[in-house]
């Protein structure tokens, strides 16, 4: 699927032009006249207002996506202007977007100063709004009402008169990861609207958060602070959900000018699992203890006030946004502090979900009231930790680097360490001979992580919360639940050693073997690479980006069928983005399809930008006419290239059969040969 661009510069382009990369459109209005469902608009730096000949109010149509700079939340690419609206809930209004169902708009600022000027309306409808800023609207950022279901996710609300945003009769969607400084009201749900408000940072509002009507929103891990005259104020019929006994809630409401919580509702208001102090609460509030304490649940935004800087930053982070690791009420993480052998089971438990091995995981010394008592049951049920001969399993006890690489090793059944990797470590006469086999399984597995030398394991020290996050994180990555993340730390084993147990001998093993002692392809948590398994799109799609980390050459775009959560959902991104994959015409990836070899040859030649081939070089392959009338071409520059890998017969190119992951690592290698990153 070829997708659609348009291009738009308001400083150098005309309307007039086909608004392509090199002859942009001059307005945002003309690329959405020219829009068709599956559409993105790439807006270049520069104001796009009424001087600049945009007609407002501007509507991104269904399935249309804007796109400005995401990485600056906008900066520099400045929508700025107000029409008229009639909305069937509210009349007239003098708004400067809106947006409909499958529409997004991503990395630019939105200014609407004309006077009760919105930002962008939002009414009945499921668009997504991500990366923006939106600043000095005389009245709201952003106005959801109807019944609309946005996407609202990781926006800046800045100095808007009104409020940040507002959500209103009976919209829900989501709330996420925003921030809302500085202006009236941070947040506003009224009516009966019920969204979801998770990770926002609300704070140096006039209220941070105002409840009316029969609001019924649920608040999740936001942190409220420093508004003048209150965090969050509940009136007439609102009911905030602020957790539940199971459910902590995690909200951090703190330091707000004359009540951190008001409730001017005739209701009682639960809280529970948030860091509130009952003295800057007014009006009738419960508090209720939870079934969870201490760091077994996440506790304010995913971000943290001491890790900024920190070597194991892009690690915690990494975890944290799965919600696989938490930090304490004061904002902190505490990366340096030692963590218990309860506080790692219960990340343990949250982390993997593996198949109970034999045993009852009943110790003497954690009774049935203890906190992490399903944790610590759970996790040596799956095999990742176990008690001492006394019955005890001694949940206070710190937990060793040594006591945390055996562990993983152990719950994940990780095998095929080689002893002589252990020859990197200049103190590897520190572990203890129960251990050597799993560090150097960890080792080989490139699990282990050591700061601020590599070649100092510290198998006997007390492990640190930085630590552990960092060996979970690759042994995740080990075993393909995430992609890698570059860190100088990651003990690499002895280039020279085997990486797998199955491709010595095979004709592959000549690409896979340096591959793999670069780091830029990964095999099986059995020490298996599997080489003659055939590869599947997303496989591919993360090869790729392993390899060649690409630069982007186009916008991304959200495939139907790939959730955000999805393991290769970044590298499926960045492979399109870079040119080396496309998706279907009905919007969809289709990760699990398998990669045909002249699809590999395709996707190499276009991603690395070589220029087509002479054809008469397919001469050679006995098989050619079976060559893809609109893939000869590329076939061809391939071939000259020398990025064409075939066996056994070097004349037969196979190309509608199905890659083998050998076959894709020959491929990748040549290609890398060939543009001069690796040397034959």
């Amino acid at each position: 699927m070829v997708q659609l661009m348009l291009y738009v510069n308001p400083v150098t382009g005309k309307d007039t032009n086909a608004g392509n990369s090199s002859t942009p459109h001059k307005t945002l209005t003309r690329a959405i006249r020219q829009a068709e469902p599956g559409t993105t608009i790439q807006l270049a730096a520069g104001t796009y207002n009424a001087a600049s000949g945009e007609v407002f109010p501007l509507v991104i149509p269904s399935g249309v996506t804007v796109v400005g700079n995401e990485s600056t939340k906008g900066k520099g690419v400045q929508i700025d202007g107000s029409g008229e609206f009639i909305s069937s809930s509210f009349g007239s209004q003098n708004i400067a977007l809106r947006l409909e169902t499958n529409a997004q708009l991503r990395g630019v600022t939105v200014t609407n100063r004309a006077a009760k000027g919105v930002g962008v309306w939002i009414e009945s409808t499921s668009p997504t709004l991500a990366n923006n800023t939106f600043t000095l609207c005389s009245r709201d950022g952003v106005f959801v009402t109807g019944t609309a279901k946005p996407l609202i996710l990781d926006n800046v609300f800045s100095q808007n008169s009104a409020s940040g945003v507002s959500v209103l009769r009976n919209a829900k969607g989501e709330v996420r990861r925003n921030v809302a400084q500085n202006t009236g009201y941070g947040i506003v749900i009224a009516d009966k609207a019920a969204p979801l408000l998770t990770d926002n940072k609300v704070f140096a509002n006039r209220v941070g958060i105002s409840l009316s009507g029969n609001a019924k929103p649920v608040l999740r891990n936001n942190l409220i602070e420093k508004n003048t005259q209150a965090g969050l104020i509940a009136a007439e019929e609102a009911k905030p959900q602020l957790g539940s006994r199971q459910d902590p809630a995690g909200n951090i409401i703190r330091d707000n000018g004359e009540a951190d919580l008001q409730n001017n509702t005739r209701f009682t208001i639960v809280s529970a699992g948030n860091l509130l102090n009952p003295a800057r609460v007014r009006g009738g509030i419960d508090f209720v203890t939870t079934q969870a304490t201490g760091s077994s649940f996440i506790l304010g935004p995913a971000q943290f006030s001491d890790v900024s800087g920190h070597w194991a930053e892009a690690f915690i982070k990494a975890l944290v946004a799965k919600n696989l690791i938490s930090g304490f009420p004061d904002g902190t993480f505490k990366p340096e502090a030692p963590i218990t052998r309860a506080q790692y089971a219960a990340i343990i438990a949250k982390t993997f979900n593996l198949p109970p091995r034999p045993g009852s995981g009943i110790f003497t010394d954690v009774p049935d009231n203890f906190w992490a008592k399903d944790a610590i049951r759970k996790a040596a049920g799956m095999g990742f930790i176990s008690g001492f001969p006394d019955g005890t399993f001694r949940p206070g006890q710190n937990l060793t680097r040594v006591q945390a690489i055996a562990s993983l090793v152990s719950g994940l059944s990780l095998t095929s360490g080689n002893p002589s990797v252990l020859g990197v470590y200049s103190d590897r006469a520190q572990i203890p001979s129960y251990a050597t086999d799993a560090v150097a399984t960890a080792t080989t597995r490139r699990i282990i992580v050591n700061y601020p030398q590599t070649s100092l394991l510290q198998p006997m020290r007390d492990i640190t919360r930085a630590e552990v996050a960092a060996l979970i994180y690759q042994a995740l990555v080990a075993t393909g639940e995430v992609q890698a993340i570059s860190s100088p730390y990651i003990v690499n084993p002895d280039a020279t050693l085997p990486t797998f147990s199955d491709i010595q001998g095979h004709w592959g093993e000549t690409y896979i073997r340096p591959l793999a002692t670069q780091n830029l392809i990964s095999g099986f948590t059995n020490g298996t690479f599997k080489p003659d398994d055939k590869l599947n799109r997303a496989g591919f799609a993360a090869l790729l980006i392993k390899a060649f980390n690409p630069t982007p050459k186009r916008p991304p775009i959200q495939f139907k069928d790939i959730p955000l959560d999805f393991w290769a959902q970044g590298a499926i991104q960045q492979a399109y983005s870079s040119g080396f994959i496309t998706g279907f015409p009905d919007q969809t990836f289709r990760p699990q399809q398998q990669v045909l070899r002249i699809g590999m040859i395709v996707s190499l030649v276009s991603g690395l930008g070589f220029p087509s081939g002479d054809e008469k070089l397919l001469e050679r392959y006995e098989d050619r006419n079976e060559i893809p009338a609109y893939a000869r071409p590329a076939a061809a520059a391939a071939t000259q290239r020398g990025i064409i890998v075939n066996y056994p017969s070097q004349a037969q190119l196979n190309p509608n059969r199905e890659a083998t992951r050998a076959e894709a690592a020959a491929m990748v290698y040549q290609a890398l040969v060939a543009t001069g990153r690796l040397s034959v």
